[in-house]
């Protein structure tokens, strides 16, 4: 077989939008990973792990476990996943928990290629918003949609995409919820699309933007599946 010439080269990197005639690309992307444990007396131990790491984290109190917590980990690298991060959870205070494999979550940052800064899309803004302090609840949930979605229209997914959106926009101007969308195409274990966190200084208002968003023409025609759901409210976070 003739190797592929260079026009047949896919391009896999995250584009933005151009800049006075010149691409925006990178192959540069932040992957995060949520993992939920049970049975976990003293969290300030974990806290302590996680400092001394040097991993960018996040430490959550899980709302609906009074004895569990989450552990949210964000690299730019895959490998840190199957080597720092997976060591670190295998040892020291880590290694006495109980683990909730149905909760854990992963996925990648990606751009849509209109992003007018596409490194702040792809890393600044995603770390930014999972390590506020000020934004301390968290609702995390995957995403399936179903296949048909894909084959609609343009104009279609516009019109439904600028839904969403428009939704989104208006909590996040108010100062009530942040989210972050993680695609997960093929990370996932129970094959989701994507992973969506909802960040915010109050818990009622992210309840509120999921209610809200039954009600848009994506959800109530188009999403297969919604959840599980993790909700936590962080209790320690690596300083921005």
């Amino acid at each position: 077989m003739r190797p592929a010439s260079k026009e047949q080269t896919l391009d896999l990197r995250e584009k933005g939008k151009p800049i006075s005639g010149q691409i925006q690309a990178s192959n540069r992307r932040l992957f995060m990973q949520l993992h939920v444990y049970e049975n976990c007396p003293r969290p300030d131990t974990l806290a302590d792990a996680l400092r001394e790491s040097g991993i960018d984290a996040v430490l959550y109190a899980d709302l609906n476990n009074p004895s569990g917590v989450g552990i949210l980990a964000l690299s730019e690298s895959p490998d840190a996943f199957a080597g720092q991060i997976r060591t670190l959870l295998n040892a020291g205070p880590f290694a006495e928990l109980q683990r909730n494999p149905h909760l854990t979550m992963f996925g990648r940052t990606y751009a849509h290629g209109y992003e007018p800064d596409l490194l702040e899309t792809l890393l600044r803004k995603p770390r930014s918003k999972v390590l506020n302090p000020d934004w301390p609840w968290a609702v995390w949930y995957p995403l399936r949609r179903k296949p048909e979605f894909g084959l609609l229209p343009g104009e279609d997914l516009r019109g439904i995409m600028g839904e969403h959106a428009r939704i989104g926009r208006a909590y996040a101007e108010a100062g009530f919820a942040q989210d972050i969308r993680l695609a997960c195409y093929g990370l996932d274990r129970n094959d989701n699309d994507f992973v969506i966190g909802l960040l915010g200084p109050e818990l009622h208002p992210l309840s509120h933007v999921v209610q809200e968003m039954r009600k848009t023409r994506q959800t109530a025609q188009y999403v297969q599946s919604l959840g599980p759901f993790f909700v936590g409210k962080a209790v320690w976070q690596t300083p921005l």
